[in-house]
């Protein structure tokens, strides 16, 4: 369901309104859940978020990444979600322009892998310090990928809408005090939708 709503872009103010695109499916082991994007045809910003049918508790997953098998495995990720991968110092929290996502724990890497390039070209650019440890960080994710270093993946979501689909996935509810320390991510505004 595509349909045009009454708000101004949140990043260039445009008043012509926002596209949300709404797309209902199952996911295979997770169930059904909806997709909902918005977007501004004048500067290109999107948003997207899945929100599951089931009401959620807010959770976290984790899992052992030991080998080269464990990057197929299936990641939903959403605008809430922070990821951290400890043993490395990886952590990405969802900030105002976060978007949900469905990837696999490769998907996942290869984002932290695109943040890190950046901040490498950055660093060499401005004849940073932090050259080394962009290019350690690099090698250590390919180290992940490649099977020859263990770490564990984290997922904590205030919502309860993230998860890994895997046997070995290991879920609990988030305590009070994690759930008070975590960022919520975007605020998606809700719409009143009249029937004149």
């Amino acid at each position: 369901m595509e349909s045009i709503i009454d708000q101004s872009c949140p990043i260039c103010f445009a008043d012509t309104g926002l596209k949300l695109f709404v797309h209902i499916s199952e996911i295979p082991y997770f169930g059904e859940h909806t997709q909902m994007t918005m977007l501004c045809d004048d500067c290109g910003w999107k948003n997207t978020d899945f929100i599951p049918a089931e009401g959620k508790k807010p959770g976290a997953w984790s899992i052992k990444i030991t080998n080269e098998e464990h990057m197929s495995i299936r990641v939903i990720r959403s605008s809430s979600c922070t990821i951290k991968i400890e043993e490395i110092g990886l952590e990405v929290e969802p900030g105002s322009n976060s978007s949900g996502y469905i990837t696999n724990v490769e998907g996942v890497l290869n984002r932290f892998k695109d943040i890190v390039e950046m901040l490498l070209r950055q660093a060499k650019r401005d004849n940073d310090d932090s050259i080394e440890d962009c290019i350690n960080l690099l090698e250590k994710i390919e180290e992940i990928r490649i099977g020859r270093r263990e770490v564990e993946m984290v997922l904590l979501d205030p919502m309860g809408h993230s998860q890994i689909l895997h046997e070995n996935a290991i879920a609990r509810e988030l305590d009070e005090n994690e759930i008070a320390e975590l960022p919520i991510g975007p605020s998606i505004p809700v719409f009143d939708i009249e029937n004149n």
